[in-house]
């Protein structure tokens, strides 16, 4: 027995550090403190970024419930800078885009770098406007709104992307706001042709997939996007090649541009953060030379 204890010890020692961390890393996230000291904690550090990396919540009536978002605000940015919207995947929380790789493609883009917003979008709202909450609206009248008055951020240069579920929800908020934002990225994006191929939960009914068919309306109404530049890549593995083969088909067949990208990997962020480079770039570039709302149609 007596030769167990140092181990025993030993033991204890780690429990109470893991407690620690857990305790730590939960009184960051409800207090909005640095993000930063949450990822040191668990072994991730941006000190090699120059962004500040913030927490903070929005109490939204839309959705029903207090969201909390996460802001990613280059260290360099002009007194107006322009918005990224970015939606992360199902069961997945708005912390998910706050990434060393994300932190470093904003800083290679200096001075062009957005403002980002990580939007919460609970477990699998696919931020669509739905029986539990109405999420596309809750972006445009919530989020947008609360980030021009928080941050400082142009109204008139906003861009959008996500993966995954965000992906989707990106892609048919562009959709759904033609002209309203100046590009729109779907990054493995959760694309379906018919509604019989949707995942269990992703929407309330038939007539809930029929109003936020992106494959159908691409086809039916080519014009939906207005003059929002799009973007999607995926993984040669992926399994949402078909539905986002058959969106891309579809707007290309109607005279709609997309630029598209096919890298290895399958579905996961293990294959985005690699990649992210080249679209966070094209955003940057999209906002650079974006016109005004009105002048797009938005």
């Amino acid at each position: 027995m007596r030769a167990n204890a140092p181990y025993t010890r030993r033991r204890l020692v780690l429990a109470g550090v893991a407690i620690t961390v857990v305790l730590a890393a939960f009184y960051v996230l409800r207090s909005g403190g640095p993000l930063s000291i949450l990822h040191r904690a668990i072994g991730q550090d941006f000190s090699a970024s120059n962004a500040e990396v913030r927490t903070y919540e929005i109490e939204s009536e839309l959705t029903g419930g207090v969201r909390e978002e996460i802001a990613i605000l280059p260290a360099t940015r002009s007194a107006r800078p322009p918005l990224l919207l970015l939606f992360h995947g199902r069961g997945g929380q708005s912390m998910s885009w706050a990434d060393d790789a994300m932190l470093a493609a904003l800083d290679r883009q200096g001075k062009r770098a957005p403002v980002v917003v990580s939007v919460d979008g609970g477990d699998h709202s696919y931020y669509h406007d739905r029986d539990d909450g109405q999420w596309d609206s809750y972006v445009m009248n919530e989020v947008i709104p609360d980030a021009v008055e928080r941050f400082g951020v142009d109204p008139q240069r906003i861009v959008v992307g996500g993966h995954s579920m965000g992906g989707f929800g990106a892609l048919n908020l562009a959709m759904r706001h033609p002209g309203r934002f100046c590009a729109a990225g779907g990054h493995e994006p959760a694309i379906w042709r018919t509604g019989g191929e949707t995942a269990p939960g992703a929407f309330d009914d038939a007539e809930d997939f029929a109003r936020n068919d992106l494959v159908g309306t691409a086809i039916s109404k080519p014009k939906s996007f207005g003059s929002t530049k799009l973007w999607l890549d995926r993984g040669d593995r992926d399994y949402f090649i078909a539905g986002d083969e058959a969106f891309i088909a579809a707007l290309r067949s109607k005279g709609t541009s997309i630029k598209t990208r096919v890298w290895p990997g399958d579905h996961g962020t293990d294959y985005l953060w690699p990649h992210i480079d080249e679209p966070v770039a094209f955003y940057a570039k999209a906002l650079a030379d974006c016109e005004p709302v009105a002048a797009r149609g938005g």
